[in-house]
């Protein structure tokens, strides 16, 4: 039997008929069972963020890995974290199979390969004090799979995220996150609903992590790196509303402290 992701939908059968407007309200009606499946495995996400968090606490990394769409979505997560929360690049690191020339072009041979995501992984000096999070909607990318046992076999924490139950990544994991969002709008183009859910899923992830390693404070990025005219004004109302100062004091008091956010504020509440 296919997996559920690459069964075709009835509700879209006669999608090349459609005109514009049917197309795409039937898209969206797809798109609202993606939020309904992501809340069903909730308890997985938060026992991923629970097992990173101690990890990374303890000097470990967080790593994602897979091919296509996944691979993408993974590197995009990791690449949105320093200037987030003001981390090394280094902390959260995307793998994608191709390489980074697989972001902006198909490089689809390179996902049958179940010794390369291994030895990318240990390209970048993975190692047992790691998690990684291996991203395959149907769950049985050889690359991504050989990836997550070669990262189990030496001791990491691995965690599967796909949208298909009982595939061989779920096999290959210590655990699985499992959004079962159903067949897509286009039979098999799972960057659509279920890549909609691995993003989800890994937002919850990185920022959750982020926020329990004590980036975020309140609801604030008290660690933002403010290297554009934008987030410099961010970082001016961040430090406004966490100690009271005013727009003008505020920025003055950044710039005293090499626009450091965190120390900025750390230096005024400590006053």
């Amino acid at each position: 039997m296919l997996p559920i992701t690459e069964q075709d939908n009835p509700r879209s059968q006669n999608l090349s008929s459609l005109p514009a407007a049917e197309i795409v309200a039937l898209m969206n009606d797809e798109d609202a069972h993606v939020a309904a499946a992501v809340k069903l495995v909730l308890g997985d996400v938060a026992k991923a963020v629970d097992e990173t968090v101690a990890r990374l606490a303890k000097g470990g990394r967080l790593f994602y890995t897979g091919t296509g769409t996944s691979g993408r979505l993974g590197v995009l997560d990791a690449s949105e974290c320093p200037p987030t929360f003001g981390v090394s690049p280094e902390l959260v690191q995307g793998v994608i199979a191709g390489g980074y020339d697989a972001c902006y072009r198909a490089v689809e041979a390179s996902e049958d390969d179940a010794s390369a995501g291994g030895a990318d992984l240990k390209q970048r000096g993975f190692a047992a004090g790691d998690v990684l999070v291996g991203i395959a909607a149907s769950g049985k990318t050889p690359y991504t799979v050989g990836a997550v046992t070669y990262a189990r076999s030496i001791g990491a924490f691995t965690i599967a995220l796909t949208c298909v139950p009982g595939s061989p990544i779920t096999e290959a994991a210590e655990l699985s996150i499992v959004p079962v969002v159903g067949p897509e709008v286009v039979t098999g183009s799972s960057r659509l609903k279920a890549g909609t859910a691995q993003k989800m899923v890994l937002n919850m992830i990185s920022t959750a992590t982020m926020v329990r390693l004590g980036y975020v404070r309140g609801n604030r990025m008290s660690n933002l790196q403010p290297r554009n005219i934008k987030l410099r004004d961010r970082a001016v109302r961040i430090v406004s509303a966490e100690t009271g100062l005013d727009h003008d004091a505020a920025k003055k008091a950044l710039d005293a402290n090499n626009w450091s956010v965190s120390k900025t504020i750390q230096h005024l509440l400590n006053k």
